[in-house]
């Protein structure tokens, strides 16, 4: 009985994440709350992180199943649904199982009255096969379309990498230890990993672990981080002697991998996020960076920087359609009148910080975003009104060069979706 009670207790726990991203709320902001509340556990998250991931397309195969939508006090069934439908479809749990332990949830959350609902309605549900074209519906309509239009050979392979479980990718302080010495390290340890074939510092973990567990984390010597997100301190290539400004930095992944690649520049950290900069702050601190990076509350789109850097790194606001495979409530909250309102401040802090760029200086213009008008149509833009700018080529084996930059597809060599272009300011 005290098992069927912590069971129905996971599961209720799950339902509350999807609940809160239903009804607003950011996946991490979610998983943090029912982390801080109940401490970690795998298979909430899965079935949290899951169905989230699934959702969009499951949700397609639902809602013409309900006689009528769910009141809002209501989403929580709504979620219970689409989790039983996860469950049976995609962790292979058979499907008398997955409706009854949906069933009990209802139950559990104390809505009796929608057992029968509950009943019904999943058992519709799975008696539907899951069709080819799945991952076209698990997206936006806005989304697909504008990916059709970019990537006309490329956008199956992206809907179906954003369907997939990023991987956990490590950056190695390759200052203190070798990569090949820490693969050492977590196998001896019991961890399973491998080395990143495009991305020097990149160790790949063959499954999902607690960080702070993994050999060296607490002490700085190895960082979460994406290999695709790990190629921008390569490409500002800091030298000593160099000013460099990280102009959106929170939570810290490029300014700490900037302090260790070049511990002598002068790094400034900005962020308009107060919450946000508190994580940049422990990012710093545990690399041992405290104190030796200046970290500033500042919004840049409405107040201007003084003073010039011979380096800036303006890792843009953006619609984050490059890391929807880790963060898949994107689909969900991300919306086709954002992108204007994106370009917009992708525009004006191009122009601001370009003021505090030294002649001379790099600029390295990144997005998480895999939409060309906030890339490669950006810096077109950008350049065509800033006569003292010029882009530099870059060249990687994976990927593609665009005109003024260079694009990641989600899933190339296993990495996210990432744009960048180096920008150089005539002396």
């Amino acid at each position: 009985m005290a098992e069927i009670r912590y069971a129905l207790t996971l599961r209720t726990r799950a339902i509350a994440i999807i609940t809160r991203v239903f009804t607003g709320q950011t996946l991490d902001v979610a998983l943090d709350a029912d982390r801080e509340t109940h401490g970690r556990h795998g298979l909430v998250e899965e079935l949290a992180i899951g169905t989230i991931r699934q959702g969009f397309g499951l949700a397609s195969l639902v809602t013409p199943l309900l006689k009528r939508p769910f009141k809002a006090a209501d989403q929580d069934i709504y979620a219970l649904i689409l989790m039983g439908f996860y469950q049976a479809r995609f962790m292979d749990t058979p499907v008398p199982v997955a409706v009854s332990e949906a069933v009990a949830t209802a139950a559990a959350l104390g809505k009796p009255w929608a057992r029968g609902v509950v009943n019904a309605v999943l058992r519709k549900a799975l008696a539907l096969a899951l069709p080819e074209s799945f991952s076209l519906q698990n997206h936006p309509a806005w989304l697909v379309a504008r990916l059709k239009a970019a990537w006309p050979e490329a956008w199956p392979a992206i809907l179906a990498a954003n369907d997939r479980r990023a991987p956990l990718v490590l950056r190695v302080d390759t200052r203190r230890i070798t990569r090949e010495n820490y693969l050492e390290t977590l196998a001896q340890a019991g961890y399973k990993a491998t080395a990143h074939d495009l991305v020097p510092s990149a160790i790949v973990l063959a499954l999902a672990s607690l960080v702070q567990d993994l050999p060296g984390f607490r002490e700085g010597q190895v960082s979460v981080q994406d290999a695709a997100a790990q190629c921008a301190a390569g490409l500002l290539a800091p030298e000593p002697g160099d000013t460099i400004l990280d102009a959106c930095a929170a939570p810290g992944g490029k300014t700490g991998h900037l302090f260790q690649m070049m511990p002598e520049a002068a790094i400034t950290a900005v962020d308009r996020d107060p919450a946000r900069v508190l994580r940049l702050r422990d990012t710093l601190a545990r690399l041992g960076a405290a104190g030796r990076v200046e970290v500033l509350t500042l919004d840049l789109a409405q107040t201007a920087l003084t003073g010039h850097f011979t380096r800036i790194l303006l890792d843009a606001p953006c619609s984050a359609t490059g890391v929807i495979r880790r963060h898949p409530d994107i689909k969900l909250r991300r919306r086709e009148e954002d992108m204007a309102i994106l370009c917009r401040l992708q525009s004006q802090l191009l122009d601001r910080l370009w003021q505090n760029l030294a002649p001379g200086g790099t600029m390295l213009y990144a997005t998480c975003s895999i939409l060309p008008e906030e890339n490669d149509w950006q810096i077109e833009a950008f350049l065509s009104r800033t006569p003292d700018a010029r882009s530099i080529a870059l060249h990687f084996p994976v990927g593609r060069a665009c005109r003024h930059g260079f694009q990641f597809l989600p899933g190339e060599s296993d990495m996210d979706g990432f744009y960048y272009a180096r920008l150089h300011k005539a002396p």
